[in-house]
């Protein structure tokens, strides 16, 4: 087992905040498998201070995730780790779809000539 970089140790408080979200189940799969992530990981005194090998397999993730939780713990804390960063500029939606009907949407992807062309077949 190699020298971990980012040691857990949680407070009892932060244990029953995590073991509560678990036992509630009403959060988002990513939380509630961060919130394991960091149950098993704990070193403190009631701690499990499992090896990242053997949460890997228990909890069905992989190594990195488990390293990233650790860091983002230790260097940032346990509401980092739960909730999800926002973003600085929300997105911008596409400006060619944001067109009110479906005729506009054809017209602005060129489609227009097509369907004009298939109302009026040309005379034989």
């Amino acid at each position: 087992m190699a020298n971990k970089k980012f040691i857990v140790k949680l407070s009892g408080e932060e244990r029953a905040q995590l073991t509560g979200l678990i036992s509630k189940g009403k959060a988002a799969a990513k939380t509630l498998l961060k919130a394991r992530i960091l149950l098993k990981a704990d070193e403190g005194e009631a701690g499990e201070g499992w090896p990242d090998e053997e949460i890997c397999e228990a909890l069905d993730t992989n190594v990195s995730m488990v390293s990233r939780v650790r860091e983002k713990f230790v260097c940032r804390g346990l509401d980092a780790v739960l909730t999800r960063k926002q973003r600085d500029i929300p997105p911008v939606a596409h400006l060619r779809w944001r067109a009110s009907s479906p005729v506009d949407r054809a017209c602005l992807l060129g489609a227009a000539g097509r369907l004009r062309a298939l109302d009026h077949p040309p005379a034989r």
